[in-house]
C-alpha cells in the first residue's frame, strides 16, 4: 500500500512539475511568461507589467503621412476642378511636395508662433504663384474657385443643401 501511495504521489509530482514548466518555458524563467522580447526574468520587464510605468519608454509617434500620399489625394481633387493635363498634373505636384516639405522643417524650427504664422502664408503666397505659372486663364480662375472650396468646404455643402 505504501508503493502505491509513493507512486501516486510521484506521479502528481511530476505532472505538477511538468504543468509548472510549461508555463513559464521549458528552461525555467528565461524565456516563458511575460517575456516579450526585451530580456528580463520572464516576469516582464520590470514596472512594464504593471500599467506600463516604464521610465525609459519614449511616446509613441503618430506615423508621417509622406507627401506624395497627401499630394496625390489633393491632386485627385484638383485635376478634374481645374482642368489639369498629365504635365501641369506632374509640375504642380512637385510643387506642392515641395512646398510639405517646407511646411515640416518651418514646424520643426525653434521660433514663435507669430513667426510660424508669417512664414507659412509666405510659403503658401510663394506655392500659389508657382501653380499659377503653369495655368491658364480659364484654369487660374477655376484654382481660385477651388482654393476657395477647400478654406470653406462646409459653407458651400450647407449652400448647395439649401438650393
Amino acid at each position: 500500500m505504501k508503493t502505491s501511495n509513493k507512486f501516486i504521489a510521484t506521479v502528481i509530482i511530476l505532472i505538477s512539475i511538468n504543468t509548472v514548466s510549461a508555463q513559464y518555458g521549458n528552461n525555467g524563467y528565461g524565456n516563458g511568461y511575460g517575456n516579450n522580447g526585451y530580456g528580463g526574468n520572464g516576469y516582464g520587464n520590470g514596472m512594464s507589467q504593471m500599467g506600463g510605468m516604464n521610465q525609459n519608454s519614449q511616446p509613441v509617434k503618430p506615423k508621417e503621412i509622406p507627401a506624395e500620399v497627401t499630394v496625390a489625394k489633393v491632386m485627385a481633387n484638383m485635376k478634374p476642378a481645374v482642368g489639369l493635363d498629365e504635365l501641369q498634373t506632374i509640375a504642380i505636384s512637385n510643387v506642392l511636395i515641395e512646398s510639405l516639405s517646407t511646411q515640416g522643417r518651418i514646424l520643426k524650427q525653434d521660433t514663435t508662433q507669430d513667426e510660424q504664422i508669417k512664414d507659412f502664408q509666405a510659403l503658401s503666397e510663394n506655392t500659389d504663384r508657382k501653380i499659377m505659372n503653369f495655368l491658364n486663364k480659364d484654369q487660374k480662375d477655376k484654382y481660385l474657385a477651388f482654393k476657395e472650396d477647400r478654406k470653406n468646404p462646409k459653407k458651400s455643402k450647407s449652400k448647395e443643401k439649401k438650393k
